[in-house]
């Protein structure tokens, strides 16, 4: 599939099973007038290999330099692991990583779980962002852990503040395949 057809179709999916139109009150506190369930499109069957097209494509026209991908799970979870099987299929070795949201105390007492990210270049991912939160607690756990976190990339950016707070706060940039208003919210 062509990269602007795999974009486009994406894009069709993701208005069509991931956005919910009503009140909610979003992970960050903040009210909202709809809902971005993006966990219907990175688990979906056709979805989820486009996903990791779109967001593989978008990293490299960045021209980042990375080995592993993950972050905060649960949303983060799909979205590195699409990457990573997009990558493989394409004969590139791309691991994907999960970021607990605080440190194990049994066990190895890992916060990152999966191949070790010390010493490598490291895109941390998130599905959408509307402070910044969960990706900047994804990138203070994958730099305890010894990687070098090279962007930030999220499938929608909201438009709320999350890519300026993460550029300052972590000095990283921060992209996004898809803004609010190219979704029509």
């Amino acid at each position: 599939m062509s990269k602007s057809i795999a974009r486009e179709r994406l894009k069709e999916l993701i208005q069509e099973l991931a956005i919910v139109r009503g009140k909610v009150t979003l992970s960050s506190g903040k009210e909202a007038d709809y809902y971005i369930d993006l966990r219907r499109v990175t688990l979906h069957h056709e979805a989820a290999p486009l996903v990791g097209e779109v967001m593989l494509e978008m990293l490299d026209a960045a021209e980042l330099d990375f080995t592993n991908v993950g972050g905060l799970t649960m949303g983060a979870d799909p979205v590195g692991t699409a990457i990573m099987h997009t990558a493989r299929n394409t004969d590139r070795a791309i691991d994907a990583f999960v970021v607990r949201k605080a440190q194990k105390s049994y066990g190895m007492g890992r916060q990152v779980e999966g191949p070790s990210v010390e010493g490598k270049n490291v895109v941390v991912l998130e599905d959408t962002s509307t402070t910044g939160g969960s990706a900047l607690t994804a990138v203070e756990g994958v730099r305890k852990a010894g990687g070098n976190v090279v962007a930030v990339a999220v499938i929608v950016d909201r438009d709320t503040g999350a890519k300026e707070r993460i550029e300052d706060e972590a000095g990283v940039p921060y992209l996004f395949a898809y803004g609010k208003d190219e979704l029509g919210l």
